[in-house]
């Protein structure tokens, strides 16, 4: 026979071969039941606050015996701060890429485009739970169970104020009345998700509010003494009494997350559950720091770097670390990897599988290079930001958030190899470094912001599963020489110093439904001496003029029916203003309600 046929025929027999066995492959996977995933992750928990980073104080054996049982990744990047890191996680999408631009003012809303990973496991079967902290969009159309959650139970702002029998937590839309400690209802919750759908696949997103301020434990009435002792322990070590209390709460998280791995260990789930830890940016803690520089909200290694373990039983090597550098952005498409779905044709993703290093642990980062900035009002690319690969990392933190001069420093250059810590700027041993790293943060800032306007979204009204909306201060646009917005937590701001008239403050609102709405207003008021006072609220060529009652003081607030408003669909905005020239001496204005009367 012809050598090359000979040759030809050895080539497709082997080829052959080869679908068989792929086709074999594939039959077993689809008698393999996709995984479980359940993502832990904490708010403002520091790289440096647990045991395997070394803290010699904090005692989280659990997170400890976690990383026993998995894969510890040293070199794990969050935002500088959380709305922006729990956009990247939802989308693998940069947050700036997602309409997402800070953590209030109306600028932590994902943009309703996006695509987020409970949308597509959801759709791939898997039953999806959220517990604790969204932080993506207060209104209808941007809660979670309308983003891919099958069950939702927290809250949506950046932090909420009381952690025993918390007020301001929802399930589904629906205002609930609690009784416990936040960090155990969370668990709790969350155990029975994983209980009711054990049967199934399941995506279960844990999402802690702790150790966010207020650094509250069950201290008094309820629990009495637990949150004490948890606290007297932590001060007995020699720590201040602040952060006692923020390790205290780390502590509570370490107990609860081993009852929830106690769970998934009890119902013979371990085999067929990734677990993965971690927290949603740079720490708050002031004491151990491991060598790093900067906390929350600060482009250095102490406000990106969090802890990371991710753990699943008999597929992934137990004990293992690995430095390689990878982000939240990574998420989305690893979780779709495990799941064995295709990412959406249409997304564009800044995230990059790290299963292969999780099936390894160890291995090559998947980026070249990772980029991080952030401004409180609006994406400033001279403000606070830092741009690495695995070598060298470029720095800027500028005040005055301005261009920098030609001849001026671009910004702080750290070789964190042998300067993980960022002491030692050597921008001047390696200006050619400078300018690459400096061009290349640059042309990605225009690339992840080009098409976006930075504003408060437009608030739904009318939308058939919130027929009664409140319009919080911060979402307001304010103008004048005097007004000014006082942050108290979210529900309790106040737009505060009506001084004039020519003052205003202005909410962008999308009517879906037209018809007559019932304004209501909440205020506190009082004045010496004692002056009447009247606010107008205006859309379009409607106006309502509405006679202020004096309240005890301006701290206590009182709601008062305004009228009636006729919204047509679409765009409007709604505008209040003082009606006399003079202003309202001594009024804080927290909220506006519109009610459909139809």
């Amino acid at each position: 026979m012809n050598p090359r046929r000979i040759i030809l025929s050895l080539i497709f027999l082997f080829a052959c071969c080869l679908l068989c066995l792929d086709g074999q492959s594939l039959q077993a996977n689809e008698k393999t039941r996709q995984p479980n995933i359940i993502l832990v992750m904490t708010d403002d928990q520091g790289y440096w606050d647990t045991e395997i980073a070394g803290n010699p104080d904090i005692e989280t054996p659990t997170i400890k015996r976690l990383a026993s049982q998995g894969v510890t990744f040293t070199r794990f990047y969050a935002n500088m701060v959380c709305a922006p890191t729990r956009a990247g996680l939802m989308t693998g999408r940069h947050y700036l890429r997602t309409g997402l631009y800070n953590t209030r003012f109306g600028g932590d809303t994902l943009g309703q485009s996006e695509t987020t990973i409970a949308q597509v496991l959801q759709k791939a079967g898997y039953k999806t739970g959220l517990f604790g902290k969204w932080h993506l969009g207060r209104y209808a159309q941007y809660q979670p169970h309308r983003r891919g959650f099958d069950h939702f139970f927290g809250h949506y702002h950046g932090h909420i104020e009381r952690y025993t029998n918390p007020d301001q937590v929802v399930v589904n839309g629906e205002s609930v009345e609690t009784r416990g400690y936040v960090t155990d209802l969370f668990t709790d919750a969350a155990i029975d998700f994983i209980q009711r759908n054990q049967e199934q696949p399941f995506f279960c997103y844990l999402a802690y509010n702790a150790p966010h301020s207020p650094f509250l434990l069950d201290t008094s009435h309820f629990g009495h003494p637990e949150g004490d002792k948890l606290i007297e322990k932590y001060l007995a070590k020699g720590l201040p009494l602040r952060e006692a209390r923020i390790y205290a709460m780390i502590e509570r998280i370490d107990q609860n997350l081993n009852r929830l791995l106690q769970t998934v260990h009890d119902l013979k789930l371990d085999e067929q559950t990734v677990v993965i830890f971690t927290s949603d940016n740079g720490g708050v803690s002031r004491g151990f720091k491991a060598g790093l520089k900067g906390s929350k909200a600060s482009a250095y290694e102490g406000g990106t770097r969090v802890p990371f373990v991710v753990r699943w039983t008999d597929h992934f090597p137990a004990g293992k670390t690995t430095d390689a550098m990878v982000a939240q952005t990574d998420l989305f498409p690893t979780f779709c990897q495990l799941a064995g779905v295709p990412i959406p044709d249409d997304l564009k993703l800044d995230g990059k599988s790290i299963l292969p290093l999780m099936v390894q642990g160890e291995g090559k980062s998947p980026h070249q290079y990772l980029y991080h900035t952030w401004d409180r009002y609006t994406p400033n690319p001279f403000h606070r930001w830092s741009i690495h690969g695995l070598r060298f990392k470029l720095v800027g933190h500028d005040p005055q958030g301005k261009k920098k001069k030609e001849g001026e420093p671009q910004g702080q250059l750290y070789d964190l190899q042998a300067d993980p810590g960022e002491t030692n700027n050597v921008a001047k041993q390696y200006p050619e470094k400078v300018s690459e790293l400096r061009g290349e943060f640059l042309r990605w800032f225009q690339d992840v912001t080009a098409g976006q306007v930075y504003q408060p979204a437009a608030i739904p009204v009318g939308d058939e599963q919130e027929l009664e909306v409140e319009l919080q201060p911060s979402w307001a646009v304010l103008k004048g020489d005097d007004l000014e917005y006082s942050f108290d937590g979210y529900d309790w701001d106040t737009i505060d110093n009506w001084k004039s008239n020519s003052d205003t403050a202005t909410w962008q609102l999308e009517v879906q439904k037209p018809g007559r709405y019932a304004v209501e207003l909440s205020y506190g008021y009082r004045a010496e001496p004692e002056l009447p006072g009247k606010l107008q609220i205006a859309v379009g060529d409607q106006k309502l003029d509405c006679k202020l009652p004096m309240s005890t003081s301006q701290n206590v607030f009182l709601k008062t029916d305004v009228g009636t408003l006729d919204l047509k669909q679409g765009r409007q905005l709604l505008t209040v203003r003082a009606v006399q020239p003079e202003g309202i001496q001594g009024l804080r204005l927290n909220s506006l309600w519109l009610k459909s009367l139809e």
